[in-house]
């Protein structure tokens, strides 16, 4: 007798299955890492450090190395901006205080820290480098000043979006305020 409405399960590759089944796992331990971001860094560390070595110790995919570059450097962009850009946007009222009297907003980043996925961007350029198909031979010095410039010059233009709107996206933890301090005419002499 067959079964109502087919077998959906069925017909599902072994592959799709096996990626789906890596993706939960990936998410179990991305989503056990949230309240650790310290322990996270520095496994990202170890990972870009072991990359590193890798394409160190065999001299080639610096085309690779390249690409993650320019992505690494996205992300950083991403995590710098604003959610809203006050540049593109109207003024609705969404856009960034700039003035003394203006509402407080927070910064909301256009990319929060765990959207983006450095450490499956370092895994995946390390599984690159065992095929030999990706080493392209390119002569790396040109490549790594040509990122440098592109660092530069991107960052030059977020820091100056950054002063020109005055945000900073970084906050370091709730502000503290020492509360009154004693006058120095306190307790004083009445002019005598």
């Amino acid at each position: 007798m067959e079964s109502v409405g087919g077998d959906s399960a069925a017909s599902v590759s072994p592959v799709a299955q096996w990626f789906a089944n890596a993706g939960r796992i990936y998410q179990y331990y991305l989503d056990k890492t949230t309240p650790h971001p310290p322990f996270r860094w520095v496994g990202t560390a170890a990972i870009a450090l072991l990359y590193a070595l890798r394409v160190y110790y065999v001299q080639g995919f610096y085309v690779i190395a390249y690409g993650l570059g320019i992505y690494l450097l996205n992300l950083l962009i991403g995590f710098l901006s604003p959610l809203v850009d006050p540049e593109l946007e109207g003024s609705d009222g969404s856009l960034l205080p700039t003035k003394e009297s203006d509402e407080f907003k927070p910064f909301i980043r256009r990319l929060p820290e765990f959207k983006y996925s450095i450490t499956k961007a370092i895994c995946i350029a390390f599984v690159m480098t065992f095929f030999s198909v990706f080493d392209v031979p390119v002569f790396w010095p040109i490549l790594l000043m040509y990122w440098f410039v592109l660092f530069f010059l991107t960052m030059k233009r977020q820091i100056m979006h950054m002063i020109k709107y005055k945000y900073i996206p970084f906050s370091f933890g709730k502000q503290k305020y020492g509360g009154r301090k004693p006058s120095a005419s306190t307790g004083g002499s009445r002019g005598d």
